[in-house]
């Protein structure tokens, strides 16, 4: 990777950047991942590379809805494990759950060496190699799915994921947790909780509210559940947003 200075005053993102082109010159990012990269930077910069409060409550909905779930699982896609690999498999290790690996750009290489790479990270249980089942409404590879894992799941958490994925899964009947930087995106608006971050903040943000509730009555995950607003926590991220670029507005003419 290239040599990028701590003291570089966009280090975080210019990290990020380098992580996903070496997951392409390894073999389990596919180049159509950069574009989709370089789309995230640009929202990133919009919430002003932080998490708000809006992301903060999506976080904590979803924590309690993956402990409330029966057969919750974690979809990893070639971005997902360049940015956050170490990140996912902790948070599988919380919850005690397999991670499984969907590929849009989907090569038998491809998922292999991703399923390899979260193996080396330290995942117990990683599905995706032999998928014996597909998601009803999508006639592509990304329909491929694991019984015991996505096909079964009742809440799923899909990160950087593509709209119709989400919706597709939605209508299965299952509890959809999305991480998008785009609070426009349809993957936000289809999904049943929609953390409006980067995932390399809010991945480990939502392990360390799995394992803060994981001793929590399951009343009060129900009531935490209960009273989470998708569409609201939505339209906050946008106004969070529109804030921010005010905000530099008013910088920039001081």
């Amino acid at each position: 990777m290239t040599d990028i200075p701590v003291s570089h005053p966009r280090y975080a993102s210019l990290v990020a950047r380098e992580r996903v082109a070496e997951g392409v010159r390894r073999g389990y990012t596919s180049t159509q991942g950069l574009i989709a990269q370089g789309r995230g930077e640009c929202f990133d910069y919009l919430i002003g590379e932080k998490t708000t409060p809006a992301a903060l409550q999506a976080i904590r909905a979803a924590a309690a809805m993956l402990l409330l779930a029966e057969r919750p699982a974690l979809s990893v896609n070639g971005n997902v494990a360049a940015l956050a690999s170490e990140e996912m498999v902790a948070l599988a290790a919380a919850l005690k759950i397999p991670l499984e690996v969907n590929l849009f750009h989907r090569s038998e290489e491809r998922v292999s060496k991703i399923a390899d790479l979260l193996r080396e990270k330290g995942a117990v249980q990683v599905l995706g190699e032999r998928p014996d089942a597909a998601v009803p409404g999508l006639d592509h590879a990304r329909a491929l799915a694991t019984r015991g894992g996505i096909y079964d799941a009742d809440v799923v958490l899909i990160p950087l994921e593509d709209g119709d994925r989400c919706e597709a899964l939605v209508a299965m009947g299952k509890k959809v947790v999305a991480i998008d930087l785009n609070p426009l995106s349809r993957t936000a608006r289809k999904a049943t909780v929609s953390i409006v971050d980067n995932i390399v903040r809010a991945v480990p943000l939502l392990t360390e509210q799995v394992r803060r509730f994981s001793g929590t009555a399951r009343a009060d995950l129900e009531a935490m559940v209960r009273d989470y607003d998708n569409q609201r926590v939505l339209r906050e991220a946008v106004r969070e947003i529109q804030e921010h670029l005010e905000g530099q507005t008013e910088e920039s003419e001081e």
